[in-house]
């Protein structure tokens, strides 16, 4: 059985244009951060979501409730799922922090995964309570569809682990836009797979279809011969 998690980042925030840290800072939904959440819940209406789970940050929180308004569902906390700490860089923007702590700064930027600002976390902590969380509820739905939202940070940390991706770097070579749709298919906590990345295709009026499950494609762990992995989990393509 594959379980799918849909994987979104939050909708754009009233501090997003600004390029401030806020990555523990509880900062509201923008007009167009709502927006965004309530295109992408038309996106997934059709999609047999089971359950929803977010971060406890309130834009979180109510991107989970909008995306999942459809569906009628109650959005679960997963504290673990919350974003980065900058520690003292919190609600400063980008240029101030380069001006203030160049050289934290300037470590933080060579090593994000094993360097943090004053009073922050590093990836690595990050990742170590995070993606726990995310294999935990993949474990709970065996062969089910759920929605998971979380931060820019936190969510690609955890598509690094779950790929095997050089953490130090994942700020270099992975993006989140704001209310990004990622999906994540999992055989089991331990065997996972990107099957989309960093979408925002909903922000347009004709969104592109949620890919189905790929079959005969990939290795025989994933799709044995006459396994038939497409059969049984429901909602493999968009309605």
């Amino acid at each position: 059985m594959t379980t799918r998690v849909f994987l979104v980042r939050h909708g754009a925030t009233v501090l997003t244009a600004e390029d401030r840290f806020a990555g523990e800072t509880e900062v509201a939904l923008s007009e167009e951060g709502l927006s965004q959440a309530r295109k992408l819940g038309e996106r997934l209406a059709g999609e047999p979501l089971r359950a929803a789970y977010a971060s406890p940050m309130g834009r979180c929180m109510e991107t989970a409730r909008l995306v999942a308004a459809e569906h009628r569902l109650h959005v679960q906390v997963r504290a673990e799922l919350r974003e980065i700490s900058h520690g003292r860089w919190e609600q400063q923007t980008r240029r101030e922090v380069e001006e203030r702590y160049p050289e934290e700064y300037a470590k933080w930027e060579q090593d994000p995964y094993t360097f943090a600002p004053e009073g922050g976390e590093t990836g690595l902590c990050v990742t170590a309570r995070a993606l726990p969380a995310l294999l935990a509820i993949v474990d709970a739905h065996p062969g089910e569809h759920v929605l998971v939202v979380s931060h820019k940070a936190t969510i690609r940390l955890l598509i690094s682990a779950v790929l095997g991706i050089e953490p130090r770097s994942y700020r270099d070579r992975l993006d989140q836009g704001p209310a990004a749709l990622n999906i994540l298919d999992f055989k089991g906590p331990t065997r996972g797979r990107l099957t989309l990345f960093n979408d925002t295709s909903h922000y347009a009026r004709a969104a592109s279809e949620i890919p189905a499950l790929p079959s005969g494609r990939l290795s025989k762990w994933w799709d044995p011969p006459g396994g038939g992995s497409n059969q049984g989990t429901g909602g493999e393509t968009s309605g």
